[in-house]
């Protein structure tokens, strides 16, 4: 049973949803205002926190950003904003997932346990860290080090690299990394992978034409490896 957080001002919307989801086995706190989910949520520590943008105190996406300051609980965004820039921005700004208003509890859902799914996992919850030549990505911690130097990600830059790291030599193709980085299975754009490789690559001070480790593989995806002299 995961504890989820719902932060949604729109009562039509919160009470069956939260209504849904107890019916689906979770165990569903609800807030109505910015100010209070972030309170929520940090007193209560959820799971996971299923966020709204349009909050009559805050914009969701500022509150993301709070909360991303001071937490690292998974955000699935709801939202009626359908556009990809406004998607790909409220991404960036740390959610894990995004999904767009009108929704059912069953996709809800579905994503809900998509999103757990990428936490720890095992009797001990110790997960190894990966270790592509002087890059080591520890899942545990959700941390980076280049040549032991920290390197800050948001996390889908992250879920992004720990993806590619556990398939080090390895072609994995746009499609792939929008179905298990996105969990976009039906559709999404490539722009938005690419744009996340670009922010990528410049954190770990390469470019697409002078790539280290992130080898771009044109009409097939990109390839995560070792440069050479660390092979």
């Amino acid at each position: 049973m995961a504890r989820l957080l719902l932060i949604e001002d729109d009562l039509t919307i919160r009470t069956p949803l939260i209504r849904a989801l107890r019916e689906r086995g979770h165990a569903v706190a609800a807030a109505s205002t910015a100010m209070a989910g972030l309170r929520d949520a940090l007193e209560d520590r959820p799971d996971l926190v299923v966020l709204d943008l349009g909050l009559p105190d805050l914009d969701g996406r500022e509150l993301l950003r709070m909360l991303r300051a001071v937490s690292s609980v998974p955000v699935i965004v709801a939202t009626a904003r359908d556009d990809e820039t406004e998607i790909v921005r409220v991404l960036d700004a740390g959610a894990d997932d995004y999904v767009v208003k009108p929704f059912t509890a069953a996709q809800l859902d579905a994503r809900v346990r998509a999103v757990l799914r990428r936490g720890p996992s095992g009797a001990d919850g110790q997960v190894p860290a990966l270790v592509v030549g002087g890059l080591r990505v520890d899942p545990r911690a959700r941390q980076v080090t280049l040549d032991g130097v920290a390197v800050e990600l948001t996390p889908r830059e992250f879920d992004l690299l720990h993806h590619l790291a556990g398939r080090p030599g390895q072609v994995v193709t746009k499609r792939e990394l929008l179905t298990e980085v996105w969990q976009i299975p039906y559709g999404g754009a490539d722009k938005t992978v690419d744009v996340h490789l670009s922010w990528l690559r410049r954190k770990l001070g390469e470019n697409a034409q002078q790539p280290r480790y992130l080898h771009t593989v044109r009409g097939v995806g990109v390839r995560l490896e070792a440069p050479a002299a660390q092979q």
